[in-house]
């Protein structure tokens, strides 16, 4: 009996052209990650358990891959390492192990796969990439309008236009939830709460905070605010934190309309997000018809210091690169020879020709900085081409032995039909003009 041959439940196989795409967007995030200052950094795949159960909040800690010990230890059904659940915590591990080797504003950008235990779904994943950029040591709000800036760079270079980026405080849901008359023990319920509202709708996240111990009537306030502005200004400007809170994400805002983010950036006072380490401004990008976000973050000024001991302000983003590839997949945003085009060049062989001659070719239409493939075997040129067209390859080189005695290699356009005798002195600087340039924000890496 034959194995199944499927991937496990939440992973994915990456064909060639799934691959093509994600290399496309990825290098316009990185290209504009490093055009804002932005530094790499990498990390384990596995971290210590502790390491990460305890920064996510209830409903996080449940969804860590963890990982049995092993040898001899294998049959205690103990762990002690988990597989990375975001980049964020280990950035934390990583500033508070490194921090005399780091400057004292730090900014990184990090891709990289992580994995949560989670039920899959369309745009969701068990094992999927997150593009972050996170700026460390600095409380001042120019730090959100910058993240905001980039992330909406990244975005309309991409093509979208119709997203926007929801901003909320953690200090105005304090607030708020004080206001309303909810106990401090409940708060973290009922954000959790709170944080399924675009999802499931106000009856339901109404009926979710009274069976997690909020008042009905309390209940109902909180959600009242959410839907009128000037009651809610009230109820979070009735105290200090709160008032200060108004005023900081007013200030982002203010500071975000001198960069991309111009005019994609609102005040959703019911944006909570569910990450328990977030002290300050969230944030979260939309777009219409996606449930959920393309993604989201905020300031978490007191993360790393559950490693170093020391306060260090700190705030982050991360885009989420599986639910940007399938809105662009849905909404045909790829370049036409992204998602089809392997080769720019495909040179033919023929029965008796000098296979060198062809590798001669290839090599310098190579070093001209053209994707050149060599069919490897000799065939007739019929099957060539229609091999060629297949892979959706723009050029083929043909060498005959007709052609080599006049000195020349006829190269026939497939898309067009048309097909040019060049001499064989000529042919790689034509095809390298017939050729369009490659650049980050046109073609993957």
């Amino acid at each position: 009996m034959s194995q199944s041959t499927r991937p496990a439940r939440g992973m994915r196989d990456f064909l060639p052209d799934d691959v093509r795409r994600r290399e496309y967007v990825i290098g316009i995030i990185e290209d504009v990650y490093r055009r804002y200052g932005f530094e790499p950094l990498e990390t384990p795949a596995l971290e210590n358990i502790d390491t990460l159960t305890g920064k996510y909040g209830e409903e996080g800690n449940k969804l860590i891959f963890k990982v049995l010990r092993r040898g001899e230890h294998e049959s205690s059904g103990e762990t002690d390492l988990a597989l990375r659940y975001d980049l964020t915590v280990p950035l934390a591990r990583v500033v508070a192990e490194h921090r005399g080797k780091l400057p004292r504003f730090f900014k990184r950008y990090q891709i990289q796969p992580v994995w949560r235990a989670d039920r899959p779904a369309r745009g969701r994943f068990r094992e999927f990439y997150q593009c972050d950029v996170d700026a460390i040591g600095s409380p001042s709000p120019v730090v959100e309008a910058e993240m905001l800036g980039a992330v909406s760079d990244v975005l309309l270079k991409l093509g979208f236009a119709d997203f926007s980026i929801q901003l909320n405080h953690r200090a105005l849901l304090t607030a708020l939830l004080d206001s309303a008359g909810i106990t401090t023990a409940l708060h973290t319920a009922a954000l959790i709460a709170i944080d399924k509202l675009d999802k499931i709708g106000n009856d339901k996240v109404r009926d979710d905070m009274v069976a997690r111990g909020v008042s009905p009537e309390s209940a109902e306030r909180v959600l009242d605010a959410f839907e009128n502005r000037s009651a809610f200004d009230h109820l979070v400007g009735a105290q200090a934190p709160g008032a200060a809170a108004l005023q900081n994400v007013e200030e982002i805002g203010a500071l975000a309309e001198s960069t991309p983010a111009r005019g994609h950036v609102q005040l959703t006072p019911r944006l909570a997000r569910g990450l328990s380490y977030y002290t300050g401004a969230i944030m979260e990008v939309n777009v219409p018809d996606l449930a959920g976000s393309l993604g989201g973050g905020g300031r978490y000024d007191g993360l790393i210091g559950m490693f170093s001991g020391e306060p260090i302000p700190a705030c982050g983003f991360s885009l989420g690169l599986e639910r940007i590839l399938v809105v662009m997949g849905e909404r045909n945003m790829f370049p036409r020879e992204i998602a089809t085009s392997a080769a720019d060049v495909m040179v033919t062989s023929f029965e008796g020709e000098p296979v060198a001659e062809n590798l001669q070719l290839a090599n310098e239409l190579r070093a001209a900085g053209l994707r050149v493939d060599v069919y490897p075997e000799a065939d007739k040129l019929g099957k060539q081409f229609k091999y060629a067209a297949s892979r959706g390859v723009t050029f083929v080189t043909v060498a005959g032995a007709d052609e080599r005695a006049r000195g020349e290699v006829t190269v026939k356009n497939m898309v067009t039909g048309e097909q040019l005798a060049i001499t064989r002195g000529e042919v790689v600087a034509r095809l390298g003009d017939l050729v369009p340039s490659r650049n980050p924000d046109s073609a993957p890496r």
